[in-house]
């Protein structure tokens, strides 16, 4: 009798089960079955026999091995008690614990076999049969004729290991059928008035399906089907079709209906060369409801950022993209990703696989590498998918650049310089932006936002640096590394009126000059010297490093700062803490330079515990000591303004965090005010990694920085948790919380099973706009049966919130 918790499990799984069972009622790829037929062996092949006893029987024409009978023929493999060949039929029969191995390395196991003495044809009986892949066949019966077709009686297939300790129990799931024939010429597999079966218990019955021999990686035919579901699109049936069109190239031609917005037709086209590949894929609807996508922003005006205003007859939308990566030679690799689409985020919100992503890098790029050497030059462009119409404050997409193009280089000589390392790096980029970018306050609001991210027009850079430093270790284990440094810049800028005048409304805002400069010649030479003394502390259950490090590096103040002179386009984000405290520049980019005489002070430490447990720590100042402070002086961007370092003593930097050998980690870093040691950023980290329970929390904490466009606090909470409920059972869940905003900005809850031979996964996810408090909410599932294939939502839908 069936235990009540295999019931259980059948029922839970048999609504989502039984839709795909009938979706494989169509040819798949890949497919299940594998083929047990022999090669063909080459004539002249000899036959090698091992036995203890061999008896001729020249009356009967027969040949008797008994005991131990091993036989290899053209890579094929029989092991049995007794084998009988009849010089007549020129048949073998062999009998008693039956063991045979094709030369493609399946196993077949029975307790008697008929065949021809090329291993052609045959009938068996009882067959158990292992495939390469660890897919099983059981058949009460089973023969092949001309060496292709095989048919199987009563045949069961699975892809599930039979259990050791119960070898008689019901797998996850198995295929039970009357008859199956595999064709090996035209590699496919047919069932026929077939059962499928979750733990035991049927739950679909299908009178005929055939699939692909999964021999064949590429068969041309139905693909299994998927269901996704959204708010503004409605529940959708994904169905795919493959083209296997040739060894080298294929395409997938994919149409799902949604129940609000209709037909999305979709083709990808993927072909492959010996030193690369390429695919292209478009996409295109014509929606029912363009409408439904109005959201309450009050930037809409009655218009629908998917299909402009509401009513617009103009309801298709579409994507055009395309990837490809070449090796040249084993050095070098081109490549390119490119993305059209009609607007700004058909593809985010269709989800279109490969294109989906809230910011998408389009790129065409060469590529070297070498032991000490590095080049890239691209083309790109960043397109933002986002869903707000180009006239809410917030809208980004129109605003981004064509960067025509990025150029990087470094080199490292093999050869020691004076007894050092010397480096050489070269970055070079051309910008052209068409859409102004900025955001400007009202006149007299120095604390208001006021920042120029982008100019409208082009403007190039061109940079070269060489750095060299060696390291001497005293006696006493001191560390000095004495450094050299030397870049130089040029540049031009050609902006537009309206960039011009959007940098004196600014400079008026903030009571700045202004000095902006059609071009740029500049330098930066920096003398440093680095100390570091680690100090090894042995204790009897653990040994702890202490490195105290001091810095130095003194340089002429940076050019063509104050004024609001030149752009600032790579040097835009800026993080000042434990981990870029001893950073020579801490700028992100090149567009800055930090510049004047700076020291950085603080310790680095870690420990060791015979336990297992691990701690390590940082912790540090920075002081300008002279010279103009880079990060005080104001750029159209303001990125020094609340960084902590724009005074003479910087703020407080410190990172503390632990780990241990039972799953449990954690961390704290943090900035604070140098003067009241207040907290200006705070991030707090803690997890737990084990079974049966995995925990993860976050904390972070950002103060408000209004000249750089953050004029509010930012607090959020981020909590995850997963656990097994069983030996194959798992209950996640994650959830994002705004503590400014007091909003639960995401939140998603799931379970899924696993075991080696089917996955089930189902998710539930809610995302809401911080803002309008708009939610948009997804469904998603997938069951994963091996060797037959995938069935339910993207993976990407089923991950967002694993």
């Amino acid at each position: 009798m069936r235990s009540h918790r295999q019931a259980g499990l059948a029922r839970l799984y048999g609504a989502t089960a039984l839709a795909c069972l009938f979706a494989c009622a169509v040819p798949a790829v890949p497919a299940l079955a594998q083929d047990i037929t022999a090669k063909p062996v080459p004539s002249g092949t000899q036959m090698l026999l091992a036995a203890d006893t061999l008896v001729y029987n020249n009356d009967n024409h027969t040949v008797t091995a008994v005991g131990a009978v091993q036989i290899d023929y053209g890579g094929n493999k029989l092991v049995a008690q007794r084998v009988e060949y009849n010089r007549d039929t020129k048949r073998l029969v062999a009998s008693g614990a039956v063991e045979l191995i094709n030369s493609d390395g399946t196993k077949i196991n029975t307790d008697h076999i008929d065949i021809t003495d090329d291993f052609a044809d045959g009938f068996v009986n009882a067959l158990r049969v292992q495939t390469v892949n660890d897919a099983y066949f059981a058949s009460e019966s089973a023969e092949r004729m001309g060496g292709v077709l095989t048919t199987f009686h009563n045949g069961v297939y699975t892809a599930c290991e039979p259990c050791e300790d119960k070898p008689d129990k019901a797998p996850t799931w198995r295929v039970k059928a009357r008859k199956i024939i595999w064709n090996g010429e035209k590699k496919t597999v047919r069932f026929e008035n077939a059962n499928f079966e979750f733990f035991g218990f049927p739950l679909a019955y299908l009178p005929a399906f055939e699939i692909a021999d999964p021999t064949v990686k590429r068969k041309s035919g139905f693909l299994i089907p998927g269901i996704v579901y959204n708010t503004d699109l409605g529940v959708g049936v994904k169905v795919p079709y493959y083209f296997a069109l040739s060894p080298t190239y294929d395409l997938t031609v994919t149409g799902t209906g949604y129940t609000k917005q209709g037909f999305l037709g979709e083709a990808e086209w993927r072909q492959r060369f010996n030193n690369g590949e390429y695919s292209l894929k478009i996409a295109g609807i014509n929606q029912q409801d363009p409408d439904a996508f109005l959201g309450t922003n009050p930037f809409d005006n009655g218009h629908n950022v998917n299909s402009g205003p509401t009513g617009d007859p103009n309801k298709f939308r579409g994507m055009m993209g395309t990837k490809g990566q070449f090796a040249i030679n084993e050095r070098w690799n081109f490549g390119w990703d490119v993305l059209l689409q009609t607007d700004k985020n058909f593809s985010r919100t269709y989800n279109i696989e490969g294109y989906n992503a809230l910011v998408h890098q389009s790129s065409i790029y060469l590529t070297g590498l070498s032991d000490r050497n590095y080049f890239d030059v691209r083309a790109m462009r960043f397109e933002v998918q986002e869903d707000t119409l180009s006239s809410d404050p917030t809208a980004r997409s129109a605003e981004q650049p064509w960067v025509l193009p990025s150029f990087d280089y470094a080199y490292i000589p093999d050869m020691s310089v004076a007894g050092g390392q010397l480096s050489l790096n070269v970055n070079a980029r051309v910008i052209s932006r068409d859409r102004l970018d900025a955001v400007l306050a009202d006149a007299g609001d120095p604390t208001s936002t006021n920042n120029v991210r982008g100019l409208e027009g082009q403007s190039s850079r061109l940079t070269a640096e060489a750095e060299w430093k060696r390291t001497f270790t005293t006696d006493g284990g001191l560390q000095l590394t004495p450094l050299l440094a030397l870049r130089g810049d040029t540049g031009y800028n050609a902006e537009t009126s309206a960039s011009l005048a959007a940098v004196n409304q600014m400079a008026t805002n903030l009571g700045e000059d202004v000095d902006m400069r059609s071009s740029l010649a500049r330098y930066m030479a920096t003398l440093g010297l680095e100390m570091r003394w680690p100090l090894l502390f042995s204790m009897p259950n653990s040994s702890h490093i202490l490195e105290p490090t001091a810095q130095v590096f003194v340089r002429p103040n940076e050019q063509y700062v104050g004024g609001l002179a030149i752009p600032n386009e790579d040097a835009q984000s800026f993080v000042f803490d434990a981990t870029t405290l001893f950073e020579r520049d801490k700028f992100s980019g090149y567009d800055r330079i930090e510049g004047g005489t700076r020291a950085n002070v603080g310790f680095r430490y870690s420990g060791a515990y015979d336990n297992g447990w691990g701690t390590n720590a940082i912790f540090g100042q920075s002081y300008q000591l002279g010279g103009e402070n880079s990060f005080d002086a104001p750029d159209l961007v303001n990125v020094g303004a609340y960084s902590g370092l724009q005074t003479a003593k910087s703020d407080y930097v410190g990172l503390v965090g632990f780990n241990s050998p039972s799953g449990f980690s954690g961390s704290l870093s943090g900035r604070f005010d140098e003067q009241t040691f207040e907290v200006r950023r705070a991030e707090v980290k803690a997890a737990y990694s084990g079974l049966p329970v995995s925990l993860s929390a976050k904390y972070a904490f950002i103060q408000a920085q209004p000249l750089y466009g953050f004029t509010t606090d930012r607090h959020e909470v981020t909590l995850g948790a997963s656990t097994h409920l069983a030996q194959n059972w798992r209950v996640f869940g994650t959830g994002t919380y705004d503590l400014e905003q007091s909003v639960l900005v995401k939140d998603g809850v799931g379970f899924a099973y696993n075991d080696s031979c089917f996955t089930y996964v189902m998710t539930f996810s809610q995302t809401r706009d911080s803002i309008t408090k708009e939610v948009s909410q997804n469904i998603g599932f997938n069951l994963s049966f091996r060797t037959l294939g995938d069935f339910g939502s993207s993976t990407a839908a089923v991950d967002a919130i694993q």
